[in-house]
């Protein structure tokens, strides 16, 4: 019988976290929508993505950090809309530089706009300078378990890989990469981006992923502050599951009560 597998903690850059469900603040209706539904995520951590959304940049306009209060919330500025090394470096100093200091940052660097996969030339660039620079690197990746490696191994605190395409809501398309990416993981390994609905979640947590990271599945959804509810047990099931250990595929039947002493 397998050993039965033992829970840790989910920390980032020294901080422990409660909930393994990370999320996004765009593509809401408006800002008290953002509110609500994050707050029914049970999310500790919400991404930012600075290029999009004001946390203090534009002075006079409505203001992100008004309704997701760093008091309360772990704020992960993000790169979304970079294209090259240089602009991502750009984007995670400035974000600094507006959050007093802070050092941890989802760094994303993208290929194109029709499938905004990631660009892991620039990516591995970007992550070098910011790692020397003293940032704490999350990183958006592919579902190459070598890129992955490297990442981890020049300093990013955790790897992102891609489920699916961003946006997209396909779901797991790739998990037996994803399982090679985990068995080798030094560092977190996130799901990040292709999650459509509770079950997305729950399957990235039981493959072994310390959390996932999601937008697009809650904004989208019909009602995204039930959405959000759902996400929040979704994970908490698959990291259950995950430490309890699923039971062995069989091909053929097995009755589930005793055969001996029965009845004649």
């Amino acid at each position: 019988m397998s050993q039965v597998r033992t829970d840790k903690p989910f920390t980032l850059a020294g901080r422990t976290y409660q909930s393994r469900l990370l999320v996004g603040t765009g593509k809401y209706k408006d800002l008290e929508e953002t509110r609500a539904a994050i707050e029914a995520s049970g999310a500790e951590i919400v991404t930012v993505a600075v290029r999009r959304t004001n946390i203090g940049q534009n002075p006079g306009e409505p203001n992100l950090l008004d309704v997701i209060s760093p008091d309360r919330y772990t704020v992960l500025p993000n790169t979304a809309g970079c294209y090259t090394a240089e602009d991502a470096v750009r984007t995670c100093r400035l974000a600094r530089e507006l959050l007093d200091g802070h050092k941890l940052v989802k760094l994303e660097v993208l290929a194109d706009q029709k499938t905004l996969f990631p660009n892991v030339i620039e990516t591995l660039k970007a992550a070098e300078v910011l790692v020397k620079d003293g940032f704490d690197v999350m990183v958006y990746t592919s579902d190459d378990p070598i890129i992955a490696r490297q990442l981890a191994e020049m300093g990013c605190i955790a790897v992102m890989p891609l489920a699916g395409l961003i946006g997209t809501g396909l779901g797991i398309c790739n998990p037996y990469n994803l399982r090679i990416i985990l068995e080798e993981a030094t560092v977190p390994v996130l799901v990040d981006a292709g999650v459509g609905t509770a079950s997305d979640a729950t399957i990235a947590m039981e493959l072994g992923c310390e959390a996932v990271l999601m937008n697009s599945a809650i904004a989208h959804a019909q009602d995204p502050v039930l959405m959000a509810r759902a996400m929040k047990h979704a994970i908490e099931a698959g990291r259950l599951a995950y430490l309890a250990g699923r039971m062995p595929k069989k091909l053929y039947a097995s009755a589930s009560s005793p055969l001996e002493g029965l009845i004649q």
